[in-house]
C-alpha cells in the first residue's frame, strides 16, 4: 500500500482507501468491505500511510448492523491517521437487487462522534437528495455513484435529454481514447429508461453489439430523432406502463436515476419462482430446465458445475510435484511460454507500463492500443466529414 501510494502522492491531493466495495471480486482479492473485520490490519495500513506520505489519507467505509460498532470502527480509523471519512449508509450485504435504502442515521452518528470531516454516501439521486442529506446528517459533503452515471447533470439540478450528454461524452472519447466497453457501459446508463421500453429492444441489441464510435454515434442520433419532437413539444408524449418504465414522473428520454425494486419484493419474487419451479414443476416457455440426481430443479450454472465435477478424472495417488520455475520478480510460477520469464500478473504489469506484447501469455497491450488509436483516428475523420460537432 505504501509503495503504491508513494508512486501517486506527487500527482494528487490525498490518498483514499476504499473499504466499501462489496463486490465478489473484492472478496476474492481480499480488499474493500471484506477488510472491515480486520481492524488491526486496517489500523496498520492507515497509520503506515499517514506516517510516510506528504498528502493526507482518507477512507471510505460501509456501516455495520449496529450504530455502536460503526462508530467504534470510524474512531479506530480516525485514531490511525485518517483525515477524512466517507460513510456509506448501507451494509456490505446491501448490493445488487438487495441494495435497498441507505440509513443516514449511521452517518449522522459517526459525524457527531468524530472530529475529522465526514462525507455521506447513499440515496443521492437528484439535487434535492443532496440538500436533504446535508441537512439530515450535518456532513460536509456527499458522495454520488450511480445517480451521477444515469444523470451527469445531477449537481446542476437539471434533467437534460439523454442524447446531449451522450454526444458530449462521445466527443470526449475522440479526444481521450478509451476501451469501447467503457463507452458502451456509459451509453447503457444514459439511455437506460429508453432502452427498457419493449418497442426499443432493437436499439438495446444494436448498442450491445456496437464496436465503433461511429456506430455509437448513429444509435445516439437515432434516439434523438425518435424523441426530440416530443421534447420540443411538437408532439404529445403519453405515459406508458411498458416494461421498465415504472410509471416514471419524467419522460424516459430525460436523464434520471434508476430506482431499483425493493429487496422485499425481490425476495418475494425469487421465492415465488422457486416454489413454481420446484413444487409445481412449471417451467417458463422456451426455457430449458435442469434437474439434479434427486430430481430437484437446479440452475444452469449449477448443472455445469456438476458436469465438470463428474468429468474430472481422479488424481493418481502419490503424484510427484512438478518442478516449477519461479517468476523473476515474485514467487509465483513462471509462465512456460512467457518471453520475459515472468508470471502472468508481472508480465501484464510490464506490458502495460512498457507498451509491450507477450504472445506467450496472450497479452496484447501494444497491439490493442494501436488498434484503438487507428479507430479513433478513423472516427475523427468520419465526424469531420459529416460536419457533426
Amino acid at each position: 500500500m505504501l509503495q503504491a501510494a508513494l508512486l501517486a502522492e506527487d500527482y494528487c491531493v490525498a490518498i483514499d482507501i476504499n473499504l466499501g466495495c462489496p463486490q465478489a471480486i473484492a472478496k476474492r482479492g481480499h480488499y474493500g468491505s471484506f477488510l472491515q473485520d480486520e481492524w488491526p490490519l486496517l489500523q496498520k495500513i492507515v497509520s503506515t500511510l499517514n506516517s510516510n506520505l506528504k498528502v493526507p489519507v482518507t477512507c471510505k467505509i460501509r456501516r455495520f448492523e449496529s450504530i455502536e460498532k460503526t462508530v467504534r470502527y470510524a474512531k479506530m480509523l480516525e485514531s490511525a491517521g485518517c483525515k477524512m471519512l466517507t460513510v456509506h449508509g448501507r451494509t456490505r450485504e446491501q448490493k445488487g437487487p438487495l441494495t435497498g435504502l441507505a440509513d443516514w442515521s449511521y452517518v449522522k452518528a459517526v459525524r457527531e462522534a468524530l472530529s475529522i470531516p465526514v462525507i455521506s454516501n447513499g440515496n443521492i439521486q437528484c439535487i434535492q437528495d443532496v440538500e436533504r442529506c446535508l441537512e439530515d446528517t450535518g456532513t460536509v459533503g456527499v458522495m454520488v455513484a450511480e445517480g451521477n452515471l444515469y444523470n451527469p447533470a445531477l449537481f446542476k439540478g437539471d434533467n437534460p435529454p439523454s442524447w446531449i450528454p451522450a454526444f458530449e461524452y462521445l466527443d470526449l472519447v475522440i479526444k481521450y481514447p478509451c476501451p469501447l466497453s467503457y463507452v458502451r457501459g456509459h451509453l447503457f446508463k444514459l439511455f437506460h429508461h429508453v432502452l427498457t421500453i419493449s418497442s426499443n429492444n432493437h436499439l438495446r441489441i444494436r448498442l450491445g453489439a456496437a464496436n465503433t464510435l461511429h456506430q455509437f454515434r448513429e444509435i445516439t442520433t437515432e434516439i434523438k430523432d425518435m424523441y426530440e419532437h416530443f421534447h420540443e413539444g411538437l408532439k404529445t408524449w403519453e405515459q406508458t406502463t411498458e416494461n421498465g418504465t415504472q410509471n416514471l414522473i419524467l419522460p424516459p428520454w430525460l436523464c434520471q436515476a434508476y430506482v431499483r425494486d425493493t429487496p422485499e419484493n425481490h425476495i418475494k419474487k425469487v421465492e415465488e419462482n422457486k416454489k413454481k419451479l420446484n413444487e409445481d414443476k412449471l417451467i417458463p416457455e422456451n426455457k430449458r430446465h435442469f434437474e439434479n440426481a434427486e430430481g430437484n430443479i437446479i440452475s444452469r450454472k449449477k448443472m455445469k458445475k456438476l458436469r465438470r465435477i463428474s468429468r474430472r478424472p481422479e488424481k493418481p495417488p502419490n503424484l510427484p510435484e512438478r518442478n516449477l520455475e519461479k517468476c523473476t520478480k515474485c514467487l509465483n510460477p513462471l509462465g512456460s511460454k512467457c518471453i520475459y520469464r515472468l508470471c502472468k500478473k508481472c508480465c501484464k504489469d510490464k506490458c502495460y507500463l512498457g507498451n509491450l506484447d507477450c504472445e506467450g501469455h496472450r497479452i496484447l497491450v501494444k497491439t490493442r492500443r494501436e488498434i484503438a488509436k487507428k479507430h479513433a483516428k478513423q472516427d475523427k475523420i468520419i465526424v469531420k466529414e459529416s460536419g457533426v460537432s
